[in-house]
């Protein structure tokens, strides 16, 4: 089975997964006092309010990571620095939790089941949801050019001419996994690999079991592993387009009762990043303790902060937004066509 089919039955299974628990859950009832995935760790923030006296308004975030509890973003400095919580104060919010997922996929169940009000995750599970009906809209787009390392086993291929014939792994449904698709593509090697769903966590021992011949790694773990001298035959920064992109969205149950949260959220956002450029070796320091205490090298190379537009949106990010949505379409892995445009609040 070429890697072509393989991608698309995996995305079939994601979108018919989607619309099932669609079906099965509604928005409307959901408020954000609802319970947390028991599977979750969660970091949260709150303003001290009394319990008795008022109500606890819980935004509830997700994000994708492995070992962080907090996005690595001007997101997560915020609410390290105990700035976010009151920045969101007038909609009413005085809590807010960060949930963490291993996966864009696992993150879009928890969205329409209503068990999440917004999400921090790449650009590809996204597309994917909202092509599948989930009812978000985008806010603004966390990171633009996000990188991704294609690391081998040590004493293996040497390059991605030299993966034909091989089995490779990959988290689908990642944006990796969208720079695995574009650079086979790209390279005329589509049909001459088997790609294989293995999860971020469980890829290091794959390599070196010899189960796999290489692996598109996200941030943090593939400047990680090459620094233990596993070799990196390909990165997404080298080729136009591959790059990934991040975004943040809110569901639309949650935009219809707090339509200010894009404004506020964004500003909040802009006054935390320039914290960030004011501070940039305190940033890097807490993106290494986040990341689970990793060199601060590793830290820099895989959270510069040019990575973090100061707009929204930018014309480069919507490009690569559209880019990706367009790839995705030509390979039949979208159930439904729509416009960026349409998707953003407010409407540009």
């Amino acid at each position: 089975m070429n890697s072509q089919v393989i991608e698309c039955s995996f995305l079939h299974r994601l979108l018919v997964s989607v619309t099932t628990v669609a079906l099965l859950f509604t928005l409307t009832g959901c408020t954000s006092q609802q319970g947390q995935s028991n599977n979750s760790a969660v970091a949260s923030s709150n303003t001290g309010a009394n319990s008795t006296t008022a109500k606890t308004q819980v935004l509830r975030v997700g994000f994708i990571s492995s070992e962080s509890k907090l996005p690595i973003g001007p997101e997560g400095w915020a609410l390290q620095k105990g700035k976010l919580t009151p920045a969101l104060k007038s909609l009413g919010v005085t809590e807010v939790k960060f949930i963490p997922f291993v996966g864009g996929p696992a993150l879009n169940e928890a969205l329409v089941s209503g068990q999440l009000d917004m999400g921090l995750y790449g650009d590809t599970p996204a597309l994917v949801g909202r092509a599948a009906g989930l009812p978000t809209r985008l806010i603004n787009q966390t990171r633009v050019g996000q990188n991704a390392w294609l690391i081998t086993s040590k004493n293996g291929v040497g390059s991605v001419a030299q993966l034909k014939g091989t089995k490779i792994g990959v988290a689908k449904g990642t944006y990796p996994h969208r720079y695995l698709m574009g650079l086979l593509d790209k390279e005329g090697l589509a049909k001459d690999v088997k790609v294989v769903q293995i999860p971020a966590a469980d890829a290091k021992a794959a390599l070196e079991r010899g189960h796999i011949a290489a692996y598109p790694f996200a941030m943090g773990a593939g400047p990680t592993l090459a620094s233990q001298g596993f070799p990196v035959i390909d990165q997404a920064k080298d080729h136009q387009g591959l790059v990934g992109t991040g975004v943040s969205v809110v569901t639309e149950n949650f935009l219809s009762r707090h339509p200010e949260l894009p404004q506020k959220w964004n500003q909040m956002r802009l006054q935390a990043l320039q914290e960030i450029k004011a501070n940039p070796e305190e940033f890097y320091q807490f993106a290494a303790q986040a990341s689970g205490n990793v060199p601060l090298a590793i830290a820099k190379e895989s959270y510069p902060i040019n990575l973090y537009p100061t707009e929204p949106f930018t014309p480069e990010g919507l490009k690569l937004l559209n880019s990706t949505k367009q790839f995705l379409a030509e390979q039949k892995l979208l159930k439904s066509d729509f416009d960026i445009k349409d998707w953003q609040f407010p409407n540009p």
